[in-house]
């Protein structure tokens, strides 16, 4: 019994994830016991990218007609370049990524995910870190970004890259077992 086997996780994620991004939160979250639902605009495989090539495909469990954020204790959202690109431009997905930050549900995003967080108007006054090529739109968007590993604000996890990953990892799991956060805000 791991510290999520009664927890639903939604993983948000378009083509053009980062591999890793995606594949080691998920393997972490399932060792933990979590039931975790790959979510996308479009049912069937979704493709990584990883560095500088396309690669894996990854089925779609469910697609974001499909779902609700009360369905899910938590969400995740890989990075990428192309990936976030596509998902703040996603009125639906924009829509779920708020109702979690709505209902006071954990959040964990990491790399160029956080951009996906600027259009669903829910960085302003977030304390929060990303890659730093994305650093001065969050900045813009009223976040307070910094340079670390990891950062957690009231149940909203982020990290810069995957060597960030093992903190990330460890920290969306306690977020995650944690729950719901009161008086964070949308």
């Amino acid at each position: 019994m791991g510290q999520l086997s009664n927890r639903t996780i939604a993983v948000l994620s378009e083509n053009g994830f980062e591999e890793v991004e995606l594949t080691e939160p998920v393997k972490r979250l399932k060792e933990e016991g979590a039931t975790v639902h790959i979510i996308s605009s479009k049912s069937g495989k979704i493709k990584a990218w990883n560095h500088d090539h396309w690669s894996i495909e990854v089925d779609v469990d469910k697609t974001l007609s499909d779902v609700n954020a009360d369905d899910y204790n938590g969400l995740v959202l890989p990075g990428g370049v192309i990936n976030p690109d596509q998902l703040r431009v996603n009125d639906n997905a924009l829509a779920f990524v708020k109702a979690f930050f709505e209902a006071g549900k954990p959040v964990a995003a990491i790399c160029h995910g956080p951009q996906v967080l600027i259009n669903a108007g829910v960085a302003e006054g977030r304390k929060l870190t990303s890659v730093k090529n994305i650093s001065q739109d969050l900045i813009n968007a009223g976040a307070n970004w910094s340079d670390e590993e990891v950062v957690v604000d009231q149940g909203l996890v982020t990290s810069r890259t995957p060597k960030d990953l093992p903190a990330f990892n460890d920290k969306l799991v306690e977020e995650f077992a944690e729950g719901v956060h009161d008086g964070q805000h949308a």
